[in-house]
Protein backbone atom coordinates (compact mmCIF):
# COMPACT_ATOMS: atom_id res chain seq x y z
CA UNK A 1 0.00 0.00 0.00
CA UNK A 2 2.55 2.52 0.59
CA UNK A 3 3.84 2.05 -2.95
CA UNK A 4 0.68 2.54 -4.54
CA UNK A 5 0.52 5.17 -2.53
CA UNK A 6 4.01 6.50 -3.41
CA UNK A 7 3.17 6.21 -7.07
CA UNK A 8 -0.43 6.95 -7.19
CA UNK A 9 1.57 10.56 -5.33
CA UNK A 10 3.75 11.02 -8.05
CA UNK A 11 1.14 10.72 -10.81
CA UNK A 12 -1.43 13.51 -8.98
CA UNK A 13 1.66 15.76 -8.94
CA UNK A 14 2.21 14.67 -12.80
CA UNK A 15 6.57 13.73 -11.43
CA UNK A 16 4.75 10.23 -13.88
CA UNK A 17 3.16 12.48 -16.30
CA UNK A 18 0.02 11.80 -18.76
CA UNK A 19 1.51 8.92 -21.80
CA UNK A 20 4.94 8.93 -19.08
CA UNK A 21 5.74 5.10 -19.68
CA UNK A 22 6.86 4.02 -15.84
CA UNK A 23 9.65 2.52 -14.77
CA UNK A 24 9.69 -1.63 -15.08
CA UNK A 25 8.80 -4.11 -12.55
CA UNK A 26 12.43 -5.03 -12.13
CA UNK A 27 13.29 -1.13 -11.94
CA UNK A 28 10.76 -0.33 -8.57
CA UNK A 29 11.62 -3.40 -7.15
CA UNK A 30 15.49 -1.90 -7.13
CA UNK A 31 13.35 1.75 -6.16
CA UNK A 32 11.83 0.19 -3.27
CA UNK A 33 14.44 -2.47 -2.49
CA UNK A 34 11.25 -5.28 -2.41
CA UNK A 35 9.90 -8.04 -4.11
CA UNK A 36 8.35 -8.31 -7.98
CA UNK A 37 5.24 -9.57 -6.25
CA UNK A 38 4.79 -6.68 -4.32
CA UNK A 39 5.36 -4.89 -7.29
CA UNK A 40 2.62 -5.88 -9.16
CA UNK A 41 -0.10 -5.82 -6.34
CA UNK A 42 0.74 -1.96 -6.11
CA UNK A 43 0.28 -1.66 -9.73
CA UNK A 44 -2.73 -3.79 -9.98
CA UNK A 45 -4.33 -1.47 -7.55
CA UNK A 46 -3.42 1.88 -9.81
CA UNK A 47 -5.05 -0.06 -12.95
CA UNK A 48 -7.92 -0.69 -10.65
CA UNK A 49 -8.69 2.98 -10.55
CA UNK A 50 -7.55 3.68 -14.00
CA UNK A 51 -4.31 5.48 -13.22
CA UNK A 52 -2.50 3.42 -15.33
CA UNK A 53 -2.68 0.42 -18.10
CA UNK A 54 -0.34 -1.89 -18.96
CA UNK A 55 0.62 -2.65 -22.49
CA UNK A 56 1.90 -6.10 -22.91
CA UNK A 57 5.65 -6.50 -24.09
CA UNK A 58 6.10 -2.52 -23.86
CA UNK A 59 5.14 -1.51 -20.22
CA UNK A 60 2.93 0.41 -17.64
CA UNK A 61 1.74 3.81 -18.85
CA UNK A 62 0.24 6.53 -17.26
CA UNK A 63 -3.41 7.22 -18.60
CA UNK A 64 -4.94 11.01 -19.12
CA UNK A 65 -6.80 11.68 -16.10
CA UNK A 66 -9.10 14.21 -18.07
CA UNK A 67 -11.26 11.66 -17.65
CA UNK A 68 -11.74 10.94 -14.06
CA UNK A 69 -11.65 7.56 -13.69
CA UNK A 70 -14.00 5.94 -10.93
CA UNK A 71 -13.34 2.53 -9.38
CA UNK A 72 -15.73 -0.12 -8.62
CA UNK A 73 -13.57 -2.63 -6.73
CA UNK A 74 -13.96 -0.66 -3.60
CA UNK A 75 -16.04 1.71 -1.84
CA UNK A 76 -14.72 5.07 -1.47
CA UNK A 77 -15.91 8.81 -0.98
CA UNK A 78 -16.67 11.21 -3.46
CA UNK A 79 -13.06 12.84 -1.81
CA UNK A 80 -10.90 10.20 -1.99
CA UNK A 81 -11.86 9.25 -5.42
CA UNK A 82 -11.27 12.85 -6.70
CA UNK A 83 -7.88 13.22 -4.88
CA UNK A 84 -6.53 9.76 -6.25
CA UNK A 85 -7.41 11.20 -10.04
CA UNK A 86 -5.11 14.18 -9.16
CA UNK A 87 -8.43 16.66 -10.24
CA UNK A 88 -9.36 19.72 -7.61
CA UNK A 89 -13.59 19.35 -7.32
CA UNK A 90 -15.45 22.67 -5.67
CA UNK A 91 -18.76 21.09 -3.69
CA UNK A 92 -21.85 23.12 -3.46
CA UNK A 93 -25.31 21.98 -1.47
CA UNK A 94 -28.23 23.59 -3.05
CA UNK A 95 -30.44 21.35 -1.26
CA UNK A 96 -30.87 19.96 2.29
CA UNK A 97 -33.76 19.29 4.32
CA UNK A 98 -35.27 15.96 6.73
CA UNK A 99 -37.59 14.16 5.31
CA UNK A 100 -39.64 10.96 6.52
CA UNK A 101 -39.55 7.76 4.03
CA UNK A 102 -42.25 7.13 1.92
CA UNK A 103 -43.72 4.15 0.59
CA UNK A 104 -42.77 5.53 -2.99
CA UNK A 105 -39.58 6.70 -1.31
CA UNK A 106 -39.01 3.26 0.49
CA UNK A 107 -39.82 1.64 -2.85
CA UNK A 108 -37.23 3.72 -4.22
CA UNK A 109 -34.46 3.96 -1.60
CA UNK A 110 -34.96 0.58 -0.13
CA UNK A 111 -34.20 2.26 3.27
CA UNK A 112 -36.65 2.00 6.45
CA UNK A 113 -40.37 2.78 6.22
CA UNK A 114 -41.14 6.36 8.16
CA UNK A 115 -37.33 6.18 9.04
CA UNK A 116 -36.32 9.60 9.28
CA UNK A 117 -33.86 10.77 6.52
CA UNK A 118 -31.89 13.77 5.26
CA UNK A 119 -32.02 14.48 1.96
CA UNK A 120 -29.66 16.71 -0.25
CA UNK A 121 -28.35 17.41 -3.31
CA UNK A 122 -24.20 17.66 -3.80
CA UNK A 123 -23.46 19.43 -7.38
CA UNK A 124 -19.55 18.54 -7.91
CA UNK A 125 -17.86 21.43 -10.26
CA UNK A 126 -14.61 20.70 -11.93
CA UNK A 127 -12.77 23.82 -14.31
CA UNK A 128 -16.10 26.08 -13.68
CA UNK A 129 -18.10 22.79 -15.18
CA UNK A 130 -20.74 21.21 -13.40
CA UNK A 131 -20.74 17.48 -14.06
CA UNK A 132 -22.07 15.50 -11.19
CA UNK A 133 -25.34 15.78 -9.14
CA UNK A 134 -25.24 13.80 -6.36
CA UNK A 135 -28.85 13.06 -4.50
CA UNK A 136 -28.37 11.32 -1.16
CA UNK A 137 -30.54 9.99 1.43
CA UNK A 138 -28.57 9.01 4.68
CA UNK A 139 -30.33 7.49 7.38
CA UNK A 140 -30.51 10.42 10.53
CA UNK A 141 -29.75 8.02 13.11
CA UNK A 142 -26.96 6.66 11.57
CA UNK A 143 -25.88 10.29 10.53
CA UNK A 144 -26.89 12.45 13.59
CA UNK A 145 -25.62 15.58 13.17
CA UNK A 146 -25.18 16.08 9.34
CA UNK A 147 -25.31 19.70 8.40
CA UNK A 148 -24.74 20.95 5.19
CA UNK A 149 -20.95 22.29 5.96
CA UNK A 150 -20.26 18.57 6.01
CA UNK A 151 -21.52 17.09 3.41
CA UNK A 152 -19.58 20.09 1.20
CA UNK A 153 -16.57 18.23 2.42
CA UNK A 154 -17.03 14.69 3.23
CA UNK A 155 -20.05 12.68 5.02
CA UNK A 156 -17.73 9.36 4.94
CA UNK A 157 -14.97 10.94 6.58
CA UNK A 158 -17.38 12.41 9.26
CA UNK A 159 -19.39 8.90 9.65
CA UNK A 160 -16.13 7.18 10.06
CA UNK A 161 -13.51 9.63 12.18
CA UNK A 162 -16.54 12.00 13.87
CA UNK A 163 -19.14 9.60 14.58
CA UNK A 164 -16.78 6.37 14.62
CA UNK A 165 -19.42 4.06 12.88
CA UNK A 166 -17.60 1.56 10.58
CA UNK A 167 -18.97 1.26 6.37
CA UNK A 168 -19.13 -1.58 5.33
CA UNK A 169 -20.24 -2.51 1.74
CA UNK A 170 -22.27 -1.23 -1.33
CA UNK A 171 -24.64 -2.41 -4.00
CA UNK A 172 -24.06 -0.85 -7.44
CA UNK A 173 -26.67 -0.54 -10.43
CA UNK A 174 -25.50 1.47 -13.50
CA UNK A 175 -27.82 3.10 -15.85
CA UNK A 176 -28.08 5.17 -18.87
CA UNK A 177 -31.16 7.28 -18.36
CA UNK A 178 -32.76 10.28 -19.95
CA UNK A 179 -32.33 13.80 -18.56
CA UNK A 180 -34.37 15.24 -16.38
CA UNK A 181 -34.88 18.46 -15.68
CA UNK A 182 -33.41 18.46 -12.49
CA UNK A 183 -30.30 17.33 -14.14
CA UNK A 184 -30.65 20.13 -16.59
CA UNK A 185 -31.18 22.47 -14.06
CA UNK A 186 -27.73 21.43 -12.07
CA UNK A 187 -25.36 20.07 -14.83
CA UNK A 188 -23.77 21.77 -17.66
CA UNK A 189 -25.57 19.90 -20.54
CA UNK A 190 -24.57 21.17 -24.09
CA UNK A 191 -26.76 19.23 -26.13
CA UNK A 192 -26.48 16.08 -24.40
CA UNK A 193 -29.74 14.38 -23.78
CA UNK A 194 -28.77 11.67 -21.28
CA UNK A 195 -26.54 10.81 -17.81
CA UNK A 196 -25.04 7.67 -16.62
CA UNK A 197 -26.55 7.22 -13.23
CA UNK A 198 -24.36 5.16 -10.34
CA UNK A 199 -26.83 3.95 -8.00
CA UNK A 200 -25.22 2.54 -4.40
CA UNK A 201 -27.20 1.41 -1.86
CA UNK A 202 -24.47 1.59 1.18
CA UNK A 203 -24.57 -0.18 4.33
CA UNK A 204 -22.87 -0.24 7.64
CA UNK A 205 -20.63 -3.42 8.94
CA UNK A 206 -23.18 -4.98 10.66
CA UNK A 207 -25.24 -5.15 7.25
CA UNK A 208 -27.69 -2.28 8.54
CA UNK A 209 -28.31 -0.38 4.99
CA UNK A 210 -28.27 3.79 6.12
CA UNK A 211 -27.78 5.04 2.81
CA UNK A 212 -28.92 5.53 -0.59
CA UNK A 213 -27.43 7.89 -3.50
CA UNK A 214 -27.75 8.61 -7.48
CA UNK A 215 -24.61 9.99 -8.85
CA UNK A 216 -25.86 11.72 -11.98
CA UNK A 217 -22.90 12.06 -14.04
CA UNK A 218 -22.31 14.09 -17.20
CA UNK A 219 -21.47 11.79 -19.53
CA UNK A 220 -18.50 13.28 -21.71
CA UNK A 221 -15.91 13.10 -18.66
CA UNK A 222 -16.28 10.16 -17.14
CA UNK A 223 -14.85 6.49 -17.30
CA UNK A 224 -15.67 3.88 -14.43
CA UNK A 225 -13.18 1.41 -14.01
CA UNK A 226 -13.24 -2.45 -12.71
CA UNK A 227 -10.43 -4.89 -11.86
CA UNK A 228 -11.20 -8.73 -12.30
CA UNK A 229 -8.92 -11.36 -12.04
CA UNK A 230 -9.95 -14.87 -13.23
CA UNK A 231 -10.41 -17.29 -10.74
Amino acid sequence: MAIYEDIRGKIASSEYAPGTKLPSEHEFCVIYDTSRGTIRNALDLLVEEGLVNRHPGKGVYVLDNNAIAFSFGGLVSFKEASESSGQKFETTVPYFEEITITDKLHERTKLSLGATAYCLHRVRELDGERIILDINYFLKEKVEGLTKGIAERSIYDYIEQQLGHKIGFAQRVIQVEPATAKDREHLIMKSYGFVVVVKNYVYMHDGELFEYTESRHHPERFVFTDFARRR
